[in-house]
């Protein structure tokens, strides 16, 4: 594949990618792996000593999903000081292939200036729609272990009608009594109410939204104030999955005594295998390489 040592470096991550390196080193392909220490064993899998050696050593590099959370670190579930854009950024060189989520728009241009190849899986439509399936089966796992009644005959909410909000709604149309989506634009709620779900415009939640059990965010903009939560269900369970910070103000739901939660990462919480085959298949098509 190339003359470098290793074909592959995975840096930081979750489950996901260790179930691709799997993939990967079970088709033939030499993988190094970087900050994952945590998540599988040591003897099975080939590790670095540090970023700069991964990089320096392996032609493409595949990175987490999101890339980063707070902005200095690259996602990780192992602590370590030099996993940074900075230090990422400090050994990628020209012919080095770049994979990874949600890139900083720093990453981006720092790629586009130095002519290195980039591909962010979560700008690919084909991997965005069939990340909203585990998101859904996330989000609805967190609801039921969140909550203290059965999702079977109650009352659900969305916020908002984009791609995982459809999906979920979808796989709460046979859970739940009745599901009503929330929306701000009329096409939006014309979808809901043609896929046979109840829609409002969010402008009339103050009037109703008292009815529902069970409330789900998907709008990664302020949407559940003090206000509209002082009228919830005591007894409500919102799951807030929207880009962080999300949409639902924690603190006076916390305040108010409501169970809000918010829930990132589902896919790699809740299906990280599917996820990571998913992933595999795309990466390896994308490279030229056969997927099988």
């Amino acid at each position: 594949m190339n003359s470098m040592t290793y074909d592959f470096a995975i840096i930081g991550g979750d489950l996901r990618q260790v179930y691709m390196a799997n993939n990967l080193i079970s088709r033939g392909f030499s993988v190094l792996l970087y900050g994952l220490e945590n998540l599988c064993d040591k003897n099975s899998m080939e590790h670095a000593k540090s970023l700069a050696q991964a990089i320096d050593s392996s032609r493409v590099i595949l990175t987490p999903i999101p890339f980063t959370k707070n902005g200095v670190h690259i996602l990780s579930v192992d602590t370590k000081t030099d996993l940074t854009p900075e230090i990422l950024c400090k050994h990628l060189k020209k012919g080095h292939k770049l994979y990874g989520g949600c890139f900083t728009k720093n990453i981006q241009d720092f790629c586009e200036a130095n002519d290195i190849y980039y591909n962010d899986f979560m700008e690919e439509e084909e991997i965005t729609l069939f990340n909203t399936i585990a998101t859904a089966e996330g989000t609805i796992a967190e609801a039921i272990i969140n909550g203290s009644g059965n999702l079977h005959g109650s009352s659900c909410l969305i916020l908002g009608y984009g791609r995982c909000a459809k999906t979920l709604a979808e796989k709460l149309k046979g859970l739940c009594g009745e599901v009503t989506i929330a929306a701000r634009a009329p096409l939006a709620m014309a979808q809901a109410k043609t896929s046979s779900f109840h829609a409002l415009p969010l402008t009339e939640l103050s009037a109703v939204i008292s009815d529902f059990d069970y409330i789900f965010n998907t709008i990664p903009a302020p949407v559940l104030n003090k206000e509209l939560l002082s009228k919830t269900k005591q007894d409500v369970v919102i799951i807030d999955i929207a880009s962080a910070p999300g949409g639902v103000d924690f603190s006076s739901a916390k305040e108010l005594s409501r169970t809000a939660k918010l829930s990132l990462g589902l896919p790699g919480k809740y299906a990280p295998k599917a996820s990571a085959d998913f992933l595999t298949s795309y990466l390896l098509s994308s490279l030229g390489e056969p997927s099988l």
